[in-house]
């Protein structure tokens, strides 16, 4: 038994170390590119060779100059995150318990309709969308932004079968204590989504961060353009600033890196538990 684990522990380090690898060739590149001047990624693109004669710390002597609006967009892009998905999450969380914890007349239903969101690009939906936002006279704010995915269909999914694995007679205990229906949501069943929330928060905070084609449509005041919409307009047609537009892009990695460093163990356990219950 000791030798068959251990040959599976080979046979899964020696499948996973080189795909680890290869997976991380792409921030190695863009990692040194970040030391070039712009003019080197013109000529011979994002590649792995190692040339101490033309790095330097230039580029992110001129990202933390002032000189730019770089820190502008990255400081709207973190608010707006940290908003988007502190509500997406709440109210996703919150329609999930309702499935998973009542029965009422057309839950079923209702449910489906979930799951037929799901299948919709949201590319569909962009004129539509985009038509409700001026109507409502929302364009060029942040609320245009956050609002249209705050109840997140494939949070909402995800959310209810993590929850059909928590036991009815905790709730059914509560009952018992006297807490009231908020009372029991609040204070027994969302701790126990903590793995949940860190596993739909990383993506869910993922998905914000990147966000660039809704954001590029709403938005048209440059002080409130995201980290995506500001890197985009260092390329136009009169010139591109390459030296800026690597770094940022390399420096930009960071907050998710961290984010998922730091809930990692979390992270796992939501997404293993989300995999089985239901």
């Amino acid at each position: 038994m000791e030798r068959s684990a251990r040959l599976n522990k080979i046979l899964l380090l020696v499948l996973f170390v080189p795909l680890s690898l290869l997976i991380l060739l792409p921030f190695y590149a863009i990692a040194l590119a970040s030391f070039k001047p712009g003019k080197e990624l013109i000529r011979y693109g994002l590649n792995l060779k190692l040339d101490f004669s033309v790095m330097s710390l230039d580029n992110y002597a001129f990202l933390f100059s002032g000189n730019n609006d770089y820190f502008t967009w990255f400081f709207n892009s973190m608010l707006l995150t940290i908003v988007q998905v502190a509500l997406t999450l709440f109210i996703s969380a919150t329609v999930a318990y309702g499935f998973s914890a009542y029965e009422f007349k057309g839950k079923t239903f209702l449910f489906i309709c979930v799951l037929m969101i799901m299948m919709v690009p949201f590319e569909i939906l962009l004129l539509p969308l985009y038509r409700l936002i001026f109507n409502l006279g929302l364009m060029n704010t942040y609320s245009a932004i956050i609002l249209p995915g705050l109840a997140n269909a494939s949070t909402i999914f995800f959310f209810r079968q993590y929850l059909l694995g928590i036991p009815r007679e905790m709730i059914a205990a509560g009952r018992v204590d006297g807490a009231s229906e908020y009372g029991i949501y609040l204070r027994l069943i969302l701790p126990v989504m903590k793995p949940a929330f860190a596993a739909m928060g990383i993506l869910n905070a993922m998905g914000s961060w990147n966000n660039l084609l809704w954001p590029f449509m709403v938005l048209s005041n440059p002080s409130k353009f995201t980290l995506p919409i500001g890197l985009k307009t260092l390329l136009t047609p009169y010139g591109n600033n390459y030296d800026l537009l690597v770094v940022g892009s390399f420096f930009s990695i960071i907050p998710i890196f961290i984010l998922f460093v730091m809930f990692q163990k979390y992270f796992i356990d939501g997404m293993t538990a989300g995999a089985v219950k239901g």
